[in-house]
């Protein structure tokens, strides 16, 4: 018999909104973003909250009951949850079977939907869980930290840790909409504030230099935490991620390079050495760092330009230095290649940068060469110190 083929594309389409006061009365924003919907019933939402969030805003969910109550044509409030927070949520498989117990005890459906309110990890756990049941109920994304509004909540892929691995188990499903609210930047510690900055710099690292130049110049600014500054940064930072993820080719991660993922080697395995004690943003500083070093040493970029990327973080409030000290230290961190060749498939592909705005992919890493840039970075770091 002969095989029988077929083939069909699937047209995704999502939106990323910005506001302030999302849950304000006066505030239609969260009822708009359900405008497209063809169901004449009202949907029903199930509230998934990262508990530094409730704590932080503690009339949060007395203001969403209050706004669906008031929306209730097109909203359906059913309950909220609050789980924990952190990288820790994402290591915890009984936070995701919360979830999970929630969807069913509500009848979340597959015309309902979860709204994760949250940081990036609690973002990725929440949409882990509502893309595997049912084989996926709809998911409302309100990112809460830096880092997930220009970043992790604005592309397609879901996730928790297991095996010691970061995301090993995971999914790709595009989210039904993306709401960033800038008030809930107001209330994070300063090392969240400046965490997610590292997302930017390495956006523009590998894809516009004329948005690195912005970093440069506004520096101070975002480090002292301005919001029109902050703002923008978000802003241009999610919508080159967006692009990419529209216009790269590879937006479900079929292929072996991952430029996005710059930095990102190390990051991971420097956040399980440190047992997710460094926030992600500081470990992915710390991993461009070390791969930008590693540039300077292969010459693909020049001493001038290693400079600026440094001093760049540093003006940011990054510690650079790498949390390895002894051989058999190093020796686990270079593991992370390894790791991160399996969570890819197929061969190693690393991206460096060629010039700032420049990226280059490599497909080997002289680990010599490697061990070179931790001490070289270390030294930089000192004398800066």
């Amino acid at each position: 018999m002969k095989p029988i083929a077929q083939s069909f594309s699937v047209s995704y389409q999502y939106k990323l909104y910005f506001t302030q006061g999302l849950f304000n009365l006066k505030n239609n924003q969260f009822s708009a973003v359900f405008d497209v919907l063809t169901e004449t019933t009202n949907s029903k939402l199930l509230f998934v909250i990262d508990d530094g969030v409730a704590k932080h805003h503690a009339n949060l969910i007395n203001d969403i009951i209050a706004y669906c109550k008031a929306h209730n044509s097109k909203l359906k409030y059913t309950s909220s949850l609050i789980v924990k927070g952190g990288e820790q949520c994402k290591n915890d498989y009984e936070q995701v079977n919360l979830v999970l117990k929630a969807i069913n005890e509500f009848h979340i459906d597959r015309h309902s939907f979860v709204v994760a309110i949250g940081g990036g990890a609690v973002i990725d756990m929440v949409g882990y869980a509502a893309a595997v049941a049912h084989r996926g109920v709809k998911l409302v994304r309100i990112p809460t930290t830096v880092l997930s509004q220009n970043d992790s909540a604005v592309g397609v892929k879901n996730s928790i840790n297991t095996f010691g691995k970061k995301n090993f188990l995971g999914t790709f499903a595009p989210p039904f909409a993306i709401i960033n609210d800038s008030n809930f930047l107001k209330t994070l510690e300063q090392r969240d504030w400046i965490s997610g900055v590292a997302e930017a710099i390495k956006v523009a690292l590998i894809k516009d230099e004329v948005f690195f130049k912005y970093l440069e110049e506004h520096a101070s600014s975002i480090q002292k935490r301005d919001m029109k500054a902050m703002n923008y940064m978000i802003y241009r930072c999610a919508e080159m991620h967006m692009q990419h993820i529209a216009q790269g080719g590879d937006p479900f991660e079929s292929g072996s390079s991952r430029p996005l993922d710059f930095g990102h080697w190390a990051a991971h395995k420097m956040e399980q050495i440190t047992n997710y004690e460094l926030r992600h943003g500081e470990a992915v500083a710390k991993g461009i760092a070390l791969d930008v070093t590693y540039a300077y040493l292969l010459e693909l970029i020049t001493e001038s330009e290693l400079k600026r990327i440094l001093n760049l973080m540093q003006q940011i409030g990054f510690d650079l230095s790498i949390p390895v000290e002894t051989e058999s230290e190093i020796e686990v961190l270079l593991k992370g290649l390894q790791e991160f060749q399996e969570h890819l498939g197929g061969e190693l592909c690393i991206t460096l940068i060629n010039g700032i705005g420049v990226k280059h992919d490599v497909n080997q890493i002289d680990k010599v060469k490697m061990r070179l840039a931790i001490d070289e970075l270390y030294k930089r770091c000192k004398l800066n110190s």
